[in-house]
């Protein structure tokens, strides 16, 4: 085919994705303003598992970071819950860690579940072996793709989740490591073959808590926002 020929087919795809994700990009930008999660000294806006208010002693927020930093310190959840949204944060880890941040976080057949964003010491953490336990994850449903850049233990990592309309994404350090849609045929598989298939309404809900997870080992967290969308 003539290359100007070619080229005049693909311009109008082209110029179509162009200004597909332009407004995808513009209807997020006028959504509601970002909301910080952590005032960078004390644990204000966060709970225990029982709804009271966190304190602090196994966690400890000092100079803008919130670390886990003593056994038994227990996970931390927001104290309200979204439904769609976008959550930022910077989180690094010690050598061997695990933690996680999960989303939609509810009561379901006696357990308190959600999505879960891993976090982990991929090399040297026992669960690294298995892609869809590895950082960024959507954790034992969703590994990621190949555009992951993991930065090394001991420094920080960027993290954003992005919920909307049932489209699930993580984002690691810039790029879009895992995307799926709930419900879809695609998430049925992944959830059929996953440790929460017994449990019939997880991952369907549509709202619930945020959960800062304490797996017994350091990890720590800073820039914590998030902005709901419409």
């Amino acid at each position: 085919m003539n290359k100007s020929i070619f080229l005049s087919l693909l311009t109008p795809t082209l110029l179509f994705a162009e200004n597909s994700t332009k407004k995808t990009e513009q209807k997020l930008a006028n959504q509601s303003d970002w909301v910080s999660l952590f005032d960078g000294e004390t644990l204000t806006g966060w709970t225990n598992k029982e709804g009271h208010p966190a304190k602090e002693g196994k966690w400890v927020a000092a100079n803008g970071v919130l670390s886990r930093v003593r056994k038994g310190a227990g996970d931390l959840y927001s104290a309200q819950a979204y439904q769609d949204f976008e959550l930022a944060f910077e989180w690094k880890l010690e050598k061997g860690s695990n933690s996680g941040v999960k989303y939609r976080v509810q009561e379901i057949d006696g357990k308190t579940l959600g999505l879960e964003y891993q976090i982990l010491d991929d090399d040297n953490h026992p669960d690294g072996k298995q892609r869809d336990h590895q950082s960024a994850a959507l954790y034992d449903l969703r590994a990621t793709n190949s555009d992951k850049k993991l930065n090394p233990i001991g420094e920080w990592n960027s993290s954003r989740i992005v919920v909307h309309d049932g489209l699930v994404q993580h984002f690691l350090n810039g790029a879009l490591v895992v995307e799926i849609k709930i419900p879809s045929k695609e998430w049925h598989a992944a959830f059929e073959q996953s440790k929460y298939k017994k449990l019939k309404n997880f991952g369907t809900n549509q709202k619930g808590l945020l959960m800062l997870q304490d797996h017994n080992d350091p990890v720590s967290f800073r820039h914590l926002k998030i902005r709901e969308l419409q």
